[in-house]
């Protein structure tokens, strides 16, 4: 009896999470907390060691459904461009903090540090992950990379929320 309970909790947390789906979506119920996604390719970056600008909100009334999540947008134009080719514009490890992965878990990220790194976006968790990632960042997207294809892709998202980034003030907007 003790064995079937075991199994069948093992089903119903396997299930659960198959269900959650690979991407991070927090309690705004947006996939990157509700922010445009397109829009940090049309704004300027920082240089390293430098806090970039603050994220682009989306609009509920502009959405788009990818990787089981719903994406918020600013725009027609960039909802459009990103169902052109999602896998352009989508962050990295799921939206899930990169030097996190890096570091071989899946932790969230906050939309508002971000960096695009060889036609790909990376967003951290917080400011002070940000200097640690900077530190080396093609070492953490390399280190980052195997970690997610050799253990990480396959685990559930996270459902921790971001530290120091409040939800309740998440900017999608009708």
């Amino acid at each position: 009896m003790k064995r079937l309970l075991i199994a069948l909790s093992a089903v119903v947390l396997l299930a659960g999470n198959a269900w959650a789906g690979p991407q991070y979506v927090d309690k705004s119920g947006y996939a990157v907390s509700g922010y445009d996604v397109v829009s940090y390719w049309s704004t300027d970056q920082s240089s390293v060691g430098s806090p970039q600008a603050k994220a682009v909100p989306g609009k509920s009334s502009i959405t788009a459904d990818y990787n089981g999540a719903k994406w918020a947008f600013s725009s027609v134009a960039n909802r459009d461009a990103f169902l052109a080719d999602p896998a352009k514009y989508v962050p990295q490890f799921d939206g899930h903090c990169a030097y996190g992965v890096a570091q071989g878990g899946k932790v969230p990220a906050n939309p508002h540090l971000w960096r695009i790194v060889d036609g790909k976006l990376y967003l951290n968790i917080n400011k002070a992950v940000v200097g640690f990632w900077e530190e080396d960042i093609a070492g953490n997207i390399s280190t980052g990379n195997g970690n997610w294809k050799n253990s990480l892709e396959a685990k559930a998202a996270s459902t921790r929320k971001v530290p120091s980034f409040s939800i309740e003030n998440a900017p999608v907007a009708n």
